[in-house]
């Protein structure tokens, strides 16, 4: 196991969970009285292991078709999209 890998991917991905939508959903789910809260933190990480694996799926089937470097550039430009439409709806 590489654990350079590991830990690069582990601090950017929990550095970007921080704070989003997915963890004010599951606040929100865990603020309720009458919940359990293994069962809240149970299924948020299940998600979050099911989305995460099919991250992993995509990007090796489409690294078959498209190089590293356009894939690169293609979720760059995909981040910069998403941020000029946040700020053009704000």
């Amino acid at each position: 196991m590489d654990i350079k890998l590991l830990l690069g991917v582990f601090t950017v991905i929990f550095i970007a969970e921080l704070g989003d939508k997915t963890q004010l959903a599951t606040m929100l789910f865990a603020a309720d009285k009458e919940v359990n809260k293994f069962t809240v933190f149970l299924g948020a990480s299940l998600a979050l292991i099911l989305a995460s694996a099919i991250g992993v799926l995509a990007g090796s089937f489409i690294s078959e078709y498209i190089s590293e470097k356009y894939l690169h550039y293609i979720a760059g430009l995909g981040f910069v999209g998403i941020g000029f439409w946040t700020l053009y709806k704000a």
